[in-house]
């Protein structure tokens, strides 16, 4: 877990802008800090935040508390403490980092933004998952750097039957994680953009009526 970056940020942005009733259902999913559960929470909605990481949970549950705000905290693997619910909102913000292969999964803080080869590893499962917990009229709204194909990102879920587009972006300077990996990156082809910048987006789908 790491502290909220401007992903994060971004995500919040969107997440302003989106009509929510009062009493909504709201997962986060990959919560971190909490920051954005809180945030949904603090709207009048009834929130499930979900992490891998036990540290994370611990970390929402006690930012939720601080704020005195309701937020169902689940240990576990993306989707799998909610299988069987739906929710009128899925916020993501996963790890889109592409990541050489060491031969064993990343751990600590690293799981956090390490996301496989090609930096889709969860961004795909995300893709492929999500649409089933959605109730009709539902939205996802997931932030990644557009580095990582923002199109194949819509084009899996407008496969999936929803209505998918582009809703928030900003450019933002690289991380340092990414600056740490810009000459293996652009040897395999996954950077070949000049300068040392990148383009965050929000991808908003939603599962028609």
């Amino acid at each position: 877990m790491y502290a909220p970056q401007q992903d994060t940020d971004l995500l919040l942005g969107a997440l302003r802008d989106e009509p929510l009733p009062h009493g909504a259902c709201v997962l986060d999913v990959g919560t971190g800090s909490g920051a954005l559960a809180i945030a949904a929470a603090r709207r009048g909605t009834h929130v499930t935040a979900v992490d891998v990481s036990w540290r994370a949970v611990c970390t929402a549950r006690l930012n939720a508390r601080l704020a005195r705000l309701p937020v169902r905290t689940r240990h576990g693997n993306l989707f799998a403490p909610v299988r069987g619910q739906s929710f009128d909102l899925i916020l993501a913000n996963p790890p889109y980092v592409p990541t050489p292969d060491t031969g064993r999964p990343p751990h600590g803080a690293a799981r956090s933004w390490d996301a496989g080869r090609d930096g889709r590893l969860i961004l795909d499962r995300i893709c492929g998952q999500a649409p089933d917990l959605l109730r009709p009229g539902g939205a996802l709204l997931v932030v990644h750097s557009a580095l990582r194909c923002p199109d194949r990102t819509l084009a899996h879920l407008r496969g999936a039957g929803l209505k998918a587009s582009v809703t928030h972006r900003r450019t933002i300077p690289y991380g340092p994680v990414l600056r740490s990996r810009e000459h293996w990156l652009r040897t395999r082809g996954l950077l070949s953009a000049p300068g040392q910048t990148e383009e965050l987006v929000v991808v908003r789908a939603e599962l028609p009526v």
